[in-house]
Formats: structure tokens, sequence, C-alpha cells
């Protein structure tokens, strides 16, 4: 089952003007949560955002990847915190991941938007602006934010051919690895 959720799951960037419900809000964030950390420390932190105003404010949050949040109808901001643990960027990226693969199992559409190490503009972070409209403490770093939403397209599934099976080696590095089926 989990292969074909795998199979299924697209960057969808356009969404319908349609709420999405609490109780899958509760879900997403179940599954976020039961993300695996390093050491069960739960480095990450999440701030769900569903005021429309506040979604188009973080979709300018850099000059390009982001837009498209203006029109989700929740974004959940991905963070971590360096002082609990110093894999707190592989802790949010896993929790990240849960969250778009529990968006896709839930029929919903999302996208990721990177945002660690990206500009606002010429005098400032996204992370920074980020933090400013969310109130973020300073030790609290923004990893990604998940747009989501009600799909407003469709993309069918990367076919198995398409798959890059020439980035994987086989027990050592250049040499092939040849698909066992």
């Amino acid at each position: 089952m989990f292969l074909e959720l795998l199979k299924k799951r697209r960057s969808i960037r356009k969404y319908l003007d349609k709420p999405v419900d609490s109780a899958t809000i509760d879900q997403l964030i179940e599954a976020a949560l039961r993300a695996p950390t390093s050491m069960g420390k739960n480095s990450w932190e999440f701030v769900v955002v569903t005021e429309p105003d506040l979604l188009q404010k973080l979709s300018r949050a850099k000059p390009h990847g982001a837009t498209f949040l203006k029109n989700a109808t929740l974004g959940i901001v991905v963070c971590g915190d360096p002082q609990i643990a110093d894999v707190w960027i592989e802790d949010a990226s896993i929790a990240s991941a849960f969250i778009h693969l529990a968006a896709t199992s839930l029929e919903l559409g999302s996208c990721w938007i990177q945002i660690r190490e990206r500009k606002h503009d010429d005098r400032q972070t996204a992370e920074g602006y980020i933090a400013e409209h969310l109130n973020l403490p300073a030790r609290m770093k923004v990893v990604s934010i998940i747009a989501i939403g009600h799909p407003d397209e469709v993309k069918p599934g990367h076919p198995r051919e398409s798959l890059p099976y020439d980035k994987v080696s086989l027990n050592t590095h250049g040499k092939p690895f040849t698909r066992l089926t």
C-alpha cells in the first residue's frame, strides 16, 4: 500500500477554494507528530496556518516557488530547534515528507516550499520574513512550508520507467544496479 501511495504522490500547486476540514487537519498533524526523530528528541515544531491573509503574506516569503501558497487553504510551517538536536534539519525534513504523504493519502494536494537557506529579498532571509509574521522565537528555524488544499489539477504518477535508476549503485559506487523484477 505504501508503494501505491508513493506512485500517486505529486506536487500540486493549484487548489480549489474549499477549506480543509478540522478533522483532516488533525490527521495531518498526527502524521507529522509520528515522524521519527533522532533519539526521540522531537526537535521539530509546526505552525498550522488557515487564515487566508496570512497564507497570502507567507506566499511572498521568497521570490520564486511560494506564490501558489496564496491559493491553498492550509499551510503547515515546519520548524526545527537546533538547541534540542543537532539533526533538527533532518528531523524537520522527515516530518515534512510525512505531511506530504499524509496529504496524498487523504486525497489532498500538497507541495513542499523550501525555506531554509532561501532569501526573501536582498535584506532579509525567507526564514526571517516568516518568523516575523508568525512570531517565532529566535531559536526556531524554518525548514519548509507545506501548502495543502483540495487539488484543482490532476497529475499522473511518474511511470516506473522514468525513475532515475542510474542514480543507484550495487555494493560499490558506479556499479550499476539492475532492477531485480
